[in-house]
């Protein structure tokens, strides 16, 4: 195998697996409640449904009918008590009621102590993004060692190596902080 097929292959693997730590922070972000209604806050709500545990979004249609409401409109509204039942029990800190047919989640309004939990919570999970990333830099500077080590690339390679893993590494930092600042924008109005 000739080293351009070697070197762009590291890069590919290392983009892809940087990619998916991005991902994952963004998807452990959209998680952490704002101020705002936003269905995210339910994705891990998990309801008690046909002898199994399920998703709140594959039992029911969720809308965000005006900003500070979550209303849950149940496929099977035999499904009511159990829904409403979940979302208590999760730790939103949320309150639904239902009327017979739909379930109103209002989403009160955060105190300013829990916003800057809420925010100290972001940064964690932002950092835990950055590590990973770091850990994925770290994997592929080591490969690139061993491949320069094995005689498969010239310390030139090498050197060009370790700018790109460096240069994809910024990139996705960046990325992770613009989601930490957008995120804490939310939360502080900063």
């Amino acid at each position: 195998m000739d080293k351009a097929n070697d070197l762009k292959g590291l890069y590919v693997e290392a983009t892809k697996r940087m990619r998916t730590a991005l991902d994952h922070a963004q998807h452990e972000l959209a998680g952490v409640r704002t101020g705002r209604a936003s269905v995210t806050i339910l994705d891990a709500v998990h309801v008690e449904a046909y002898g199994s545990r399920m998703p709140l979004n594959q039992l029911a249609g969720l809308s965000v009918p005006e900003p500070a409401l979550i209303v849950a409109q149940p496929f099977d509204p035999s499904q009511l008590g159990a829904i409403e039942k979940a979302i208590r029990a999760s730790d939103l800190g949320l309150n639904p009621s239902n009327d017979g047919k739909v379930i109103r989640i209002p989403i009160p309004a955060l105190t300013e102590e829990r916003r800057k939990e809420l925010s100290r919570h972001v940064h964690r999970l932002t950092e835990d993004g950055r590590n990973s990333v770091r850990q994925v830099r770290r994997d592929a500077n080591d490969r690139l060692k061993k491949l320069m080590k094995d005689h498969k690339i010239s310390e030139d390679d090498e050197k060009k190596g370790l700018d790109e893993v460096q240069k994809i590494t910024d990139s996705h930092i960046k990325q992770i902080d613009e989601l930490q600042r957008k995120k804490d924008q939310e939360l502080l109005g900063k």
